[in-house]
């Protein structure tokens, strides 16, 4: 499988000219494992929501389907926990392995052109709801190495003594040729806990001269440092010189800490910045499961939302046990109130 080629121009500038179009704030998707569940999809797997681009691909779409009509502009790939290796401790080969990776772009991008070109086809405007006229983008997910060891550890970022730099890019690299090669829109380096592996992607994406623009997005369990305790600040002050991130964000963190995340953010870069937090509750890696139900509802999660775009957020959607109603209901509050002053 080969690198690909003359990638448009207009992949490299895929994020800037959506966020113009929509007027400087777009919604993205929320929990795509959360959403698989509810539709009775059994992912207690070291794949989490990747095996179910093995079992049942149509479920994948199906959900695509539910956050593109909830109204989000970007959709992440059912790829998260999907590696190689991972796809290869399965039985699978190395093609096969690469092959259900390219798979979940290509699911992706065709539910986003056919939902696409149903709004482009409606007989009347009015039918459609307001701002379907903007085509989403497809975001490639990649989630961090801790994802891939399904132990907990991107929570915690705590990858041994004998971690080095060196290996996170060995780990990290075909996996994102492969993603890159299937031509997303974008690359969503996602939950990324520590500075070390900060550090590795920074140098892999330059490295590698993908031309397909990522956003890298860190998890905090405090509101002041990524879950290993590194300084959420330095971290993001490494992804700004990196040319080749179009955005910087926060994702898997509890709503309360968002919004002096953004702050911090903003005060080490211009990038857009990007929010998608869980739904407030504690992941136990363990019992692989969501407990201490100090989740918060849809209209919770909302309030917050006016908040994060006027400090700076400039893509806002939700992540672990968020569903396609969060949101919409997101989409609805920045929809209702589309002026608001960001702060720079």
């Amino acid at each position: 499988m080969g690198r690909a080629v003359d990638i448009p121009e207009d992949k490299l500038n895929a994020l800037s000219e959506l966020l113009k179009t929509a007027g400087g704030c777009v919604t993205t998707d929320g929990g795509f494992a959360t959403q698989l569940e509810r539709h009775g999809a059994d992912i207690n797997d070291p794949l989490w929501s990747a095996s179910c681009l093995i079992t049942i691909p149509e479920l994948v779409r199906k959900v695509h389907r539910e956050y593109l009509e909830a109204g989000a502009g970007v959709i992440s790939t059912a790829s998260y926990q999907a590696t190689i290796q991972g796809f290869q401790s399965r039985g699978l080969s190395t093609n096969e392995a690469e092959d259900l990776l390219q798979r979940s772009v290509r699911i992706a991008q065709e539910e986003r052109d056919r939902v696409w070109k149903e709004s482009q086809n409606r007989e009347h405007a009015r039918t459609a709801r307001a701002g379907s006229n903007l085509r989403a983008l497809v975001a490639a997910s990649i989630g961090s190495y801790g994802a891939y060891l399904a132990d907990g550890s991107e929570y915690s970022g705590d990858y041994g003594p004998s971690m080095t730099v060196d290996k996170l890019k060995d780990f990290h690299r075909r996996r994102l040729v492969v993603l890159a090669d299937a031509g997303p829109d974008l690359l969503a380096i996602e939950t990324i806990p520590c500075k070390l592996e900060t550090q590795a992607l920074v140098e892999l994406l330059h490295e590698e001269d993908l031309r397909i623009p990522a956003w890298i997005s860190f998890n905090s369990k405090d509101g002041v440092n990524v879950v290993s305790g590194d300084s959420f600040s330095d971290c993001v002050a490494l992804v700004d010189k990196c040319p080749e991130v179009a955005a910087v964000g926060i994702n898997c963190t509890p709503p309360r800490f968002i919004l002096d995340l953004i702050h911090a953010a903003r005060k080490v870069t211009n990038k857009p910045i990007v929010v998608y937090p869980n739904s407030g509750e504690h992941y136990d890696p363990v019992i692989k499961q969501w407990v201490e139900s100090t989740g918060i509802t849809d209209t919770d999660f909302v309030s917050y939302v006016h908040e994060w775009r006027k400090a700076g957020a400039q893509l806002i959607g939700g992540c672990c046990r968020t569903t396609p109603n969060t949101i919409g209901a997101i989409y609805k509050a920045l929809h209702e109130h589309p002026h608001v002053h960001v702060t720079n």
